[in-house]
C-alpha cells in the first residue's frame, strides 16, 4: 500500500501528544520530516517517531520533494503564513482548527489552496469517533425522527498562565469558544446533517482575567427550525464536567456523555419511541424503547490521517474539507463581534 510522506509543522502539543502517535498506526502514512521553531524539540520528535529530517524553518520542510502532505499544528497565529506557503509549495494540507485567527484569514487559506490545486483538510478528529459515526448513522436512518433540539458542552479548567498563546486573543483568535466550542458546533452540524441559518450568543471572560473568553454560550437556528445550543468553558474543573452531547427528535433521543475529547470512549444512550400517540395532558411518561448500539473503539487521529491520506492517494475530496470549517468560524466570529444574526 502506498504511504504518504508527511511533513509535520509544529511538533509540540497536540502533534506530539496525539497526532503523531496516531500517524504511526496509519496504514497509508508516515512522518518523513518534522519542523518546530525550537530545533531541540524538532530533533527529539524526529528521533521519537523515526522521521528522516528535522528543521526549525518552515521553508526547509516545504523544499523537500518527497513530502506530499503537511500537518500544521502550530499556534493559530502562525497558521495563515504557513498554510499559504505550503499551498504555494504544492503540498496538501491538514490544518488544525481553528484554521485562522479571523474568518478572513480562513477564507484566504481556502481560496489560495483552491488556486494552487492542493487539498485542504481541517483537524476535526472527533468526527471520526466510533460513537459519533454511529450517531450519524442513527440520525440518517430516522431512528429519532426529525431533530428538533441539539446541545453540546465541551469544557476544561484553564487558569491564567504566563506566555500562554491560547489565552491571548491576539494570538489565538479567541478562547473557549474558538478552541473547544468549535468542535461542538462542527459536530452538531455534521452529525445532524442540518444547515445553520442564524445564531446568537455570548462569549466573555468571567473568571480568569485573560483577554480570551473563558465562558461562552451559543444558540444556532438550523434550516429545519431546530435549535442547537453550545456551551464552551475554560473555567469548569475537569473532574466536575461530563461534556454531554444531546440530540432530540420527534421519535426519540440520543444522549452521549464523555465522547467529546481526545480519546475514544464515553457512553451513548438511545431512546426510540412511537410518535403516533396523542397528546397526554397528564404528561404520563413510560420508558421508551432503547436502541442498542455497538462500536469498536479505535484511534481518532489514526482515522483522520488515513482518511486524508486516502484523499491524496485517490485524488478525492478530504472528508473534512476547509469549507466545512468556514461556517463554524462564521458562527464564532459573529458571536465575538456581537452581531449574531442570519448566516
Amino acid at each position: 500500500m502506498k504511504k504518504i510522506k508527511w511533513g509535520i509543522i509544529g511538533c509540540g502539543g497536540i502533534a506530539d501528544r496525539r497526532t503523531l502517535p496516531g500517524m504511526m498506526l496509519a496504514c497509508n502514512a508516515e512522518p518523513y520530516a518534522v519542523m518546530d521553531a525550537n530545533i531541540d524539540v524538532a530533533n527529539k520528535v524526529k528521533e521519537k517517531y523515526g522521521a528522516k529530517y528535522a528543521f526549525n524553518k518552515c521553508e526547509d520542510i516545504l523544499a523537500l520533494d518527497e513530502v506530499e502532505a503537511v500537518y500544521i499544528a502550530s499556534p493559530v497565529f502562525a497558521h495563515k503564513e504557513q498554510a499559504l506557503a505550503a499551498a504555494k509549495a504544492k503540498k496538501h494540507i491538514l490544518l488544525e482548527k481553528p484554521m485562522g485567527i479571523t474568518l478572513a484569514d480562513t477564507k484566504e487559506i481556502i481560496e489560495v489552496c483552491e488556486k494552487e490545486g492542493v487539498k485542504l483538510g481541517a483537524g476535526f478528529m472527533m468526527r471520526f469517533h466510533a460513537y459519533h459515526q454511529a450517531i450519524k448513522e442513527l440520525i440518517e436512518k430516522g431512528t429519532i425522527g426529525e431533530i428538533v433540539s441539539m446541545r453540546a458542552q465541551f469544557t476544561c479548567w484553564y487558569p491564567k498562565m504566563e506566555n500562554c498563546w491560547r489565552q491571548d486573543v491576539k494570538l489565538s483568535g479567541g478562547g473557549a469558544l474558538m478552541d473547544m466550542g468549535i468542535h461542538c458546533i462542527d459536530l452538531l452540524i455534521y452529525l445532524s446533517g442540518l444547515t445553520p441559518v442564524e445564531c446568537t450568543g455570548f462569549a466573555h471572560n468571567a473568571t480568569f482575567g485573560y483577554s480570551a473568553d473563558d465562558s461562552s454560550a451559543v444558540v444556532i437556528k438550523m434550516n429545519n427550525g431546530a435549535l442547537a445550543m453550545v456551551d464552551a468553558n475554560f473555567n469548569i474543573p475537569d473532574d466536575a464536567a461530563s461534556c454531554p452531547m444531546e440530540f432530540y427528535g420527534t421519535k426519540g433521543s440520543i444522549v452521549a456523555v464523555g465522547t467529546l475529547g481526545q480519546v475514544e470512549g464515553g457512553t451513548v444512550k438511545v431512546l426510540s419511541c412511537d410518535d403516533g400517540a396523542g397528546y397526554d395532558a397528564l404528561q404520563n411518561r413510560t420508558p421508551a424503547k432503547p436502541v442498542e448500539i455497538k462500536v469498536d473503539f479505535g484511534n481518532m487521529y489514526t482515522k483522520e490521517i488515513e482518511a486524508f491520506s486516502n484523499a491524496v492517494i485517490n485524488d478525492t475530496e478530504p472528508p473534512v474539507s476547509g469549507k466545512n470549517t468556514y461556517i463554524d468560524q462564521q458562527i464564532i466570529e459573529a458571536i465575538y463581534m456581537g452581531n449574531g444574526g442570519k448566516l
